[in-house]
């Protein structure tokens, strides 16, 4: 495979530091773009969603471009009753994840990229699991839990709208739960649920390089893919189109890496 040029948006985090190494390591050339300076990478720039300059000058002669930065939850969930309701909405979900995945949307337009691939969540789908229908396929309408997953279903329209009008690929990535502290992987010790829709790091990781460096030509113009890693007990979303479009099948399973 050609090495590519890739830029990864929230370079920092758990799901980012997993995506860069993993990309690295099969000799691509990767830029991050994050908060912080990227542990391990040696061409990063640091900066936010909202500076369309930085984000303009990062994606110039990209090949594929990855967005993971992002609020990554919400505030509260369930929300308790007033005075103690309060949300991030209007303070850092709709900066973040909708202002600022339209920025790098409109980067990758400007800079002529051909593939994108946007970070949504399996909780954009999580009212089938309530009631009990599972797997969910990737064709079934969203059904999002709540505001944060509300937000990502914003994007993977936003995506899809991006992919038709101006000729890109893009693969919204239903992200399973990579956990990014410990007690995040306390939570899914606790949940038998919760295990079955872990990713670790290793499949992450796996997952972006098989994206990447995907054959472009046999892409639909948008998809949405489920992405965990190997369920202990029950399949709840289903991953044949992951598989058939880029080639990943995961391979680790909870809690394979869970707390590295």
């Amino acid at each position: 495979m050609k090495p590519q040029r890739i830029l990864i948006t929230g370079s920092a985090g758990r799901l980012g530091r997993a995506a860069v190494q993993e990309l690295v390591a099969c000799g691509h050339s990767v830029l991050g773009f994050d908060l912080r300076p990227t542990p391990g990478l040696a061409e990063f720039i640091v900066g936010n969603l909202q500076d369309t300059d930085a984000l303009n000058r990062a994606a110039v002669g990209v090949d594929v471009l990855i967005h993971l930065a992002a609020t990554p939850d919400d505030a509260r969930f369930p929300r308790g009753l007033p005075p103690d309701d309060g949300d991030n909405f209007l303070s850092e979900l709709v900066p973040n994840n909708i202002v600022g995945g339209y920025h790098v949307l409109e980067a990758a337009r400007n800079n002529g990229v051909k593939k994108v691939l946007l970070a949504s969540t399996g909780q954009v789908v999580d009212g089938y699991l309530d009631a009990g229908r599972m797997p969910v396929l990737a064709s079934w309408p969203t059904h999002p839990r709540y505001l944060y997953a509300s937000t990502k279903v914003f994007l993977e329209a936003l995506g899809s709208a991006y992919a038709h009008a101006h000729g890109m690929k893009v693969i919204a990535v239903r992200l399973g739960w990579c956990p990014r502290d410990a007690g995040q992987v306390a939570q899914i010790a606790a949940s038998p649920e919760d295990q079955d829709v872990f990713l670790s790091p290793g499949d992450a990781g796996r997952f972006f390089a098989c994206a990447v460096e995907a054959d472009s030509a046999r892409l639909p113009p948008f998809a949405a893919l489920f992405v965990t890693s190997l369920p202990l007990r029950n399949l709840l979303y289903d991953l044949t189109l992951t598989r058939e479009l880029v080639g990943f099948v995961p391979q680790d399973s909870w809690p394979t890496g869970a707390e590295s």
